[in-house]
């Protein structure tokens, strides 16, 4: 389990390093989407790392590591616009915007954590294939609650599904290095 902290931790740090940069190149934009354009946002670049695995190749030069980066991201950006909401006022102080992507990314973690430990590491044994799966599975149901106005009956919630992606992305990119770096 310490491992699995660790690379997480690897993980995240390079996910946040990304965030900073498009914050520095894009400013806090993204202030404008609404929760359901974020989900959108999740869903093509889920939808593409699917692609890419079912026809085994990217015409665009770009692999599926930075897809699952941009599906951490997007993620936490749903997380922090369901809590503000969508904004006009785009402009957000970066160091806010980092305070709440750190605030929403410990969140994941502790419930990685959390479950890691009630069950057992079991996605160590899975495909990236069922990662990508279960992310896709994960957003088709924010977008019913979505559309269902954000009501469940008896299930878990947008901000759970949301962290969900967060940790299935985060534990495909721990794949991925992995295949790519045994020491990691």
């Amino acid at each position: 389990m310490e491992k699995t902290l660790q690379q997480f931790e690897k993980i995240i740090a390079m996910c946040r390093e990304v965030f900073l940069n498009k914050m520095k190149d894009y400013g806090s934009a993204w202030r404008i989407l609404r929760p359901s354009s974020l989900t959108d946002q999740i869903y093509i670049k889920a939808n593409r790392i699917r692609s890419i695995q079912e026809k085994g190749v990217s015409k665009v030069n770009e692999g599926i590591k930075p897809e699952f980066i941009g599906i951490v991201n997007y993620s936490v950006m749903a997380l922090i616009q369901l809590e503000l909401g969508s904004s006009e006022e785009i402009t957000m102080d970066p160091e806010k915007a980092v305070s709440l992507y750190d605030k929403y990314i410990n969140g994941a973690m502790s419930l990685m954590t959390d479950k890691n430990h009630d069950y057992g590491e079991a996605w160590r044994n899975m495909r990236i294939s069922s990662l990508t799966d279960i992310i896709l599975m994960k957003l088709l149901r924010i977008k019913q609650i979505e559309d269902n106005d954000g009501k469940t009956f008896v299930s878990e919630g947008l901000d759970a599904n949301y962290n969900d992606i967060i940790n299935y992305a985060v534990f495909a990119l721990i794949q991925l290095e992995e295949s790519s770096n045994p020491e990691f």
